[in-house]
């Protein structure tokens, strides 16, 4: 069996991974020319450490990873702290350690596991489609390929997608700006082995470790969609929307570098329950695309990856049954991310702004209990972390 995966993103890599693992011929098809993630870094959580540590690269995440050994939410305007709590019982909980790790560095580890020289990069499909026999893929250049499947990993602007549902759909503005980079580890912005939120006025400024001694560091704004940007003004756009935040939102502004910092505008995408049409399925953000707000949209792409392994092992010779299971096994739990990443949005960004100096308040007499009970019902659920656990 041949399987064609459209994409070289965490969820294309790791699928490809997963089937090679059990037998399975793959070939993976990649549109940019080298690696260049979008984004600093990601917030692995432990449901996508325990993905990784399935696809056999444990001491490579370990090594990647940054230590998150608190978390605390911080007043953004005084500098005083909310809340402070550790995250043992969380890890104790769920059984696994997450960790943050740099983007461009979890891609290239992926890539370098599943081998640099078999990702046809340069590869911009342009049509898919299926009959009896074979799924075929298209691509810019005027290559066709057919497989036994093929699977669409190809991002929230998905083609794919597009192919599976028979229509375009239309992404939705989350209302809110992510600006996001790397910084050297800086304790006047917060603990080394800490993540720390500044949280005020309906935006975020966060800061978390990575590997190396580094933070990734992210500001929310809430903007219009389309508003004009200038690559390389970050720091005096920051400057003028925290003008009068703490001190440690002061230093990060100061510390990051304003060529290296990225500007994201934050959509997501309505949950739908068909990722299958024929041999051609979607994984990932062409399946599930979310807002960042709980940190799981890589790990279900992930989860998807490990959930598609298992049902093509339990249909080895019926590649049809196999996507339906993959389908079956993964449609809810991903559409109810979507839409808990798009509730706690809309609660983080003030949409409702009584309902987020709510959410202040409870976060000054929070001792944790509260933040890890919600972040623990994220990542249980999934292939490797049943909710049973």
């Amino acid at each position: 069996m041949k399987v064609a995966i459209i994409g070289a993103g965490m969820g294309g890599l790791s699928a490809a991974i997963a089937l090679r693992q059990i037998g399975i011929e793959t070939a993976v098809y990649e549109r940019v020319t080298e690696n260049k993630p979008v984004g600093a870094a990601i917030s692995v959580w432990s449901n996508g450490v325990k993905c990784l540590n399935y696809l056999g690269l444990r001491e490579e995440t370990e090594q990647l990873g940054g230590l998150v050994e608190t978390m605390s939410y911080v007043d953004g305007h005084t500098g005083a702290t909310m809340c402070r709590f550790s995250m043992q019982p969380l890890i104790d909980e769920v059984g696994q350690r997450p960790y943050p790790i740099a983007r461009a560095e979890l891609q290239l580890m992926l890539m370098q596991a599943y081998g640099m020289d078999d990702i046809r990069f340069g590869m911009t499909m342009v049509e898919v489609g299926d009959s009896p026999d074979a799924a075929t893929a298209t691509f810019a250049d005027g290559t066709t390929i057919h497989a036994d499947a093929i699977i669409g990993a190809d991002g929230a602007g998905s083609i794919t997608r597009e192919y599976v549902l028979g229509t375009p759909v239309t992404r939705r503005y989350a209302g809110y700006v992510n600006y996001n980079g790397l910084v050297a580890t800086d304790e006047a912005i917060g603990p080394a082995t800490e993540w720390t939120t500044y949280v005020g006025d309906g935006k975020r400024v966060s800061v978390m470790p990575v590997s190396d001694g580094r933070f990734y560091f992210f500001f929310d704004v809430v903007e219009e969609q389309g508003l004009p940007y200038r690559r390389g003004s970050a720091r005096e756009v920051l400057r003028g929307h925290f003008a009068d935040w703490a001190p440690g939102v002061q230093t990060l502004i100061d510390a990051l570098d304003p060529q290296a910092t990225n500007r994201v505008e934050i959509l997501d995408l309505d949950p739908f329950d068909t990722w299958v049409k024929g041999r051609v399925a979607v994984l990932g953000d062409a399946a599930h695309n979310t807002t960042p707000d709980i940190g799981q949209g890589g790990c279900s792409a992930m989860e998807d990856a490990i959930a598609l392994q298992w049902a093509f092992k339990d249909h080895p010779d019926d590649v049809h049954a196999a996507l339906i299971a993959y389908q079956e096994a993964r449609t809810e739990r991903a559409g109810e991310l979507v839409l808990r990443a798009r509730k706690r949005c809309d609660v983080t960004h003030a949409k409702d702004p009584e309902l987020t100096a709510q959410w202040y308040e409870e976060l000054r007499n929070e001792d944790g209990t509260n933040i890890l009970r919600g972040i623990a019902g994220n990542i249980l659920g999934g292939p490797l972390t049943p909710a049973t656990n």
